[in-house]
């Protein structure tokens, strides 16, 4: 059998010692679906002459897919999957990358040119659908026994429940749904595990119905949105405990389990509360034989005149906080929160996950405040910080500016453009500055958004891992 790919890691150890990313992948998507959806390919090596620019393009057969969240066929995890699933040589070499309108699966072959990745197979719609029950898939990762997809709608136009789907390895064919017993879960969002205690973890965004036109603000004052985080025994498939957040916490998350595998803990974000337009990042840890989940990071809105405010939001004359992103460095020390509201990044050093201390703050974007980016000082940004990702030493943190199309209009009427930078992390005592050789806006992207971010040979939030040292 071929050698182990060398960046699958024993430990976060191990990962953080690695060298550095030389590129970063990009989803980039047409909310109009007039141009084809496509994978950007960024060049973060510093001393290269394209370093901060797209050096690659890799456009797909279709437009109008909406690429979301996408994640590696294969990663650190799998040097404890005990051969489960795996029947070729493995390796972080192939994305999967979803179409969360069209539920449509592409899979990406990044070996041969890693700057041009290329189409190779096509999960459609149908299979999706036939073979598991599920529509509109939204996030990726791999995972024991097949690769984890979870998604937010049912088949044949339902709007659920939402789940998980399972997908081989290696041929990426549609085993099925993963849940044996799904109990009272309904609504769906991110799927993660701690595999040494026998668990998954899930948690809640809403139906398809709810998001895809855009914001229905009686969803929120209805208190429709998902408010649990769900938990799951891992060898069994079903669902052992809810823990309700309160209703008024609507819309949990990223689920960011701690990477040492030794600990049974991990944050979760609201991102908005009904009672003050707060935002929230949430602990669980095990609590006995059960699981407790405690607010540990609030996030107060920010006055603002009607005048400056999206129709949304007039009438309560503040900016929430909309914290949509977060994201865990790999030595579980530094977490990352993102506020596509205000337009702020926020660093907390987690070393006490109990006691977050907040460390570091920049801006970019915001609702109101538009803050330009150093190296560009005289133009104004619309969106904020959303999707995060770490390098695997921590000392990089990259950005983007999208959340989801529809959405992105009601809070950014005026357009929401798009932008990708990064910021270098001070991982000793805590720190953020903008980069300013790495800022990618509008036309480097061909006109499109862009959403989610992997980093080359892997980041804080693909990699799961088998050992402590």
């Amino acid at each position: 059998m071929p050698a182990t790919d060398p960046t699958f890691y024993r430990s976060p150890t191990h990962a953080v010692t690695a060298a550095p990313e030389q590129l970063a992948y990009v989803a980039a998507f047409d909310p109009t679906g007039r141009q084809h959806d496509a994978l950007a390919v960024v060049d973060c090596e510093p001393d290269s002459t394209t370093f901060g620019q797209v050096v690659g393009w890799t456009e797909l057969p279709t437009p109008g897919g909406e690429l979301h969240h996408f994640g590696w066929s294969a990663c650190s995890s799998a040097l404890c999957h005990d051969g489960h699933g795996h029947h070729e040589a493995l390796q972080r070499r192939y994305l999967l990358v979803p179409g969360l309108r069209s539920s449509t699966i592409h899979v990406l072959d990044t070996e041969s040119d890693p700057r041009h990745p290329l189409l190779t197979h096509t999960i459609e719609a149908g299979e999706l659908a036939a073979k598991a029950g599920y529509s509109r898939p939204h996030t990726v990762h791999c995972g024991p026994d097949g690769i984890f997809m979870s998604a937010l709608g049912g088949a044949d136009g339902a709007d659920g429940p939402g789940g998980v789907a399972l997908i081989d390895h290696d041929t990426f064919e549609v085993i099925g749904p993963w849940e044996a017993d799904r109990g009272s879960q309904y609504l769906a969002y991110d799927v993660w595990w701690h595999r040494d205690f026998d668990t998954v973890i899930t948690s809640e965004w809403a139906t398809p119905s709810m998001v895809e036109d855009g914001l229905d603000p009686q969803d929120l004052l209805r208190h429709r949105f998902g408010h649990h985080v769900n938990f799951w025994s891992m060898s069994e498939r079903k669902l052992t405990q809810r823990v309700d957040l309160g209703e008024q916490h609507q819309m949990v998350l990223e689920l960011r389990p701690a990477h040492d595998p030794s600990r049974a803990w991990g944050f979760v974000d609201s991102v908005i509360s009904t009672e003050d337009l707060s935002a929230s990042v949430w602990l669980w840890h095990r609590d006995g034989d059960q699981w407790s989940v405690d607010e540990v990071i609030n996030i107060p809105a920010e006055p603002a005149s009607a005048d400056e405010l999206p129709p949304l939001l007039r009438a309560f004359g503040a900016t929430p906080p909309l914290v949509t992103d977060i994201d865990l460095s790999v030595d579980d020390q530094w977490l990352y929160v993102s506020c596509w509201g205000t337009g702020e990044l926020k660093q907390y050093d987690v070393s006490d996950p109990f006691h977050p201390r907040e460390t570091a703050s920049v801006r970019l974007g915001g609702i109101v405040r538009r803050q330009p980016h150093p190296a560009a000082p005289d133009m104004p940004l619309a969106g904020g910080p959303q999707m995060v990702e770490i390098s695997r030493d921590g000392r990089r943190v990259y950005l983007t500016n999208s959340l989801y199309a529809a959405w992105d209009d009601v809070f950014y009427p005026d357009g929401v453009g798009a932008w990708m930078t990064k910021l270098d992390a001070d991982t000793s005592s805590g720190g953020l500055v903008p980069d300013n050789r790495f800022f990618l806006h509008d036309n480097d992207f061909r006109g499109l958004r862009v959403h989610q971010v992997r980093l080359q040979g892997g980041d804080a939030s693909s990699d799961s891992y088998c050992y402590t040292s």
